[in-house]
């Protein structure tokens, strides 16, 4: 009579199994999801038994993000104010490495570079422009403490487009009002923020009383300090509060929740976005109208 041997590796014996993931490796673990062979090394785990790791990867894709209350996605770090320091910190080394004012006179806002010239980059290319050191600590400070703020109550996208917009707002309307004015600087940008965190700390019902007196006396250096741009400013201050009204009011009458909130406020909120693009466009237009015609509001 034949007889298996006793090492059970002949004909009849069990074949052991092996990791999924890694074939060389012998376990008799599985996912308590797919049931399929895990080494320890795989194991991931869960709350209830252990799960491979592409079964906890499909998990995480049907797990919906967090969102703050005005619809982003919760911002875990700060990345975009990061990404806007280290291009402004990039823009003023650039300046400081460049032969005198080159890099300023090539994209600086000037609203006849812009109209006649056709260098419209000039509308965004300035703000990642200044002067000197204070003025770049300045603005600096003022993106570090307030543009983190910003960007987790909206989240990245929207924040990103109201810091665009904003700076955009703030050429567009020296364009209108001075063409014949240079400057350079992240201050419509940043008055945009000022903007928009005194809505939305309005919306919270947050003690706004310190972003009101910084506001006020920004305003203040802006009217009485000279050679200091202020339709620049002025205008980043209006689309700011424009938008952060948009982000944090809009849309109204929202009795619904869930998914359907969601949609609702992020179409909303991306047609608000669009409306203040499509304005800033009317009102370049009609400074470009102007500046064609020889008219220029404020002489330099």
């Amino acid at each position: 009579m034949d007889s298996s041997p006793v090492d059970g590796s002949g004909p009849g014996a069990a074949e052991v199994p092996t990791c999924y993931r890694h074939r060389d490796r012998e376990t008799y673990l599985r996912c308590s999801r797919c049931d399929r062979p895990i080494c320890p090394d795989c194991i991931r785990e869960a709350p209830v038994g252990q799960h491979c790791p592409q079964c906890v990867s499909e998990g995480n894709r049907d797990v919906r993000r967090s969102r703050t209350v005005f619809g982003g996605r919760v911002a875990a770090r700060p990345v975009v104010t990061w990404a806007l320091l280290a291009l402004i910190g990039a823009g003023f080394v650039a300046q400081f490495a460049s032969p005198g004012q080159w890099l300023s006179s090539q994209f600086g806002m000037n609203g006849q570079a812009v109209v006649f010239g056709g260098q419209w980059y000039r509308l965004v290319t300035s703000a990642f422009l200044h002067v000197g050191v204070m003025h770049l600590l300045f603005n600096g400070l003022a993106l570090y403490i307030v543009g983190q703020q910003v960007e987790t109550a909206l989240g990245h996208a929207r924040y990103t487009a109201l810091w665009v917009l904003s700076a955009v707002g703030g050429s567009v309307l020296s364009l209108l009002l001075a063409p014949e004015s240079w400057s350079v600087g992240a201050s419509g940008a940043i008055f945009g923020l000022f903007g928009a965190v005194f809505v939305i700390g309005r919306r919270l019902r947050l003690d706004i009383r310190f972003i009101v007196g910084l506001l006020v006396v920004n305003l203040l250096i802006t009217f009485l300090v000279p050679n200091i741009a202020w339709a620049g400013h002025i205008g980043g201050l209006a689309v700011g509060l424009l938008l952060g009204a948009a982000y944090a009011y809009l849309p109204l009458g929202t009795e619904s929740a869930g998914a359907d909130r969601q949609r609702r406020q992020a179409l909303t909120h991306w047609l608000a976005t669009a409306g203040v693009a499509v304005l800033l466009a009317v009102v370049g237009g009609a400074g470009v109208a102007l500046l064609n015609a020889g008219i220029v509001l404020l002489p330099a």
